[in-house]
């Protein structure tokens, strides 16, 4: 038995909480609300973020983050990106021994177009932490509760902390492979959703299953052609944080980002998403740092600029449809050239 913490008890922290006090850890998991953390305690449920989830009773919760840092040796940080930094600097000040840290977020800060582990390591000194991992892949929170088989990978340039993070989690439904790829399963995860963005347009346009074909396999296309550009392996986009991942979030309803896309494509506006969601959709500013990693690095990616047009620049949906599919011609098996 390992004593874990998790920070931050929206859906899938709370999910990948569920799966650790299922393996017999001593997990206890931090949510910004009293009233939250009592209802975890009290009703075992959290239904704000999981309906209808009878949560284990071994599972505690708190308000008190020194507390919840104080608890564990192993922390799994599942806060949004946005709040990445802010909760990175609380943790700097709150570690006291040297702790493994695990993130669970997919996003790219726009304008540093930082990942999260580098994130991470800005905010949390050297000697705080023992290893920063990644843990990525197609799964979703409402599944994982339900103990259907779901199968994640863990990235890490330290081997043997991947490895740790892999015996934490296994179980009968929850699979789990390792990765060196950092820099890959980072992009896949965050860049996946900007195309779960744009599938949830074409769905919300009724454009049926021929192009939503078309733009999942054109979009691991373009997140291959950037990540590889980058320095990552291109066998990484072939996996879980890769198309496995881009697979489930582009066709799920469970997904925020296929929901807020499917909004756009039936006409309501990016305010009106955003307010309407009451969760935070990660592909928005995800697309703002992806088209601004395509200028630095020169690479191709009419996807995201067509996404972008939509989402900053007021541009209507059918209109980046029609400025996509009437382009001028390219060759499909060019290298990650088109």
């Amino acid at each position: 038995m390992k004593k874990v913490s998790v920070i931050g008890a929206g859906s899938w922290g709370t999910a990948l909480a569920f799966v650790l006090a299922e393996n017999g850890h001593d997990c206890l998991i931090w949510g910004r609300r009293q009233e939250q953390t009592d209802e975890i305690n009290e009703q075992h449920t959290n239904q704000a973020y999981l309906k209808n989830c009878k949560l284990p009773e071994s599972l505690k919760a708190s308000s008190n983050l020194e507390q919840v840092v104080e608890h564990a040796d192993i922390l799994i940080v599942a806060v949004p990106t946005k709040g990445m930094r802010e909760i990175g600097s609380q943790l700097n000040d709150l570690i006291q021994q040297p702790k493994l840290i695990v993130h669970v977020s997919k996003g790219i800060e726009p304008d540093t177009l930082k990942r999260i582990t580098e994130m991470l390591a800005e905010e949390i000194r050297p000697e705080a932490r023992k290893g920063l991992v990644v843990l990525s892949g197609p799964s979703h929170a409402e599944e994982v509760v339900l103990r259907h088989p779901t199968t994640v990978t863990v990235a890490s340039e330290d081997t043997r902390a991947a490895e740790e993070i892999q015996t934490l989690f296994m179980n009968s439904f929850f699979r789990v492979y390792t990765n060196e790829d950092v820099l890959g399963v980072e992009l896949g995860g965050a860049l996946k959703n900007v195309i779960a963005l744009a599938a949830g347009i074409t769905d919300g346009l009724d454009y049926g299953d021929n192009a939503k074909a078309a733009l999942i396999t054109r979009g691991l296309a373009e997140i291959t052609r950037l990540g590889v550009k980058m320095g990552a392996n291109p066998v990484t986009f072939a996996g879980l944080a890769g198309m496995g991942d881009l697979i489930v979030t582009a066709n799920s309803v469970h997904s925020r980002n296929w929901k807020a896309g499917n909004m756009l494509g039936k006409g309501h506006s990016l305010k009106e998403v955003t307010e309407g969601m009451g969760m935070v959709i990660e592909g928005v500013r995800t697309t703002k740092a992806a088209h601004q990693l395509a200028k630095q690095y020169d690479v191709s990616m009419p996807l995201t600029e067509a996404l972008y047009s939509v989402l900053f620049e007021g541009h209507e949906p059918k209109e980046a449809v029609d400025w996509l599919m009437n382009r001028g011609k390219k060759k499909e098996t060019d290298d990650f050239s088109n």
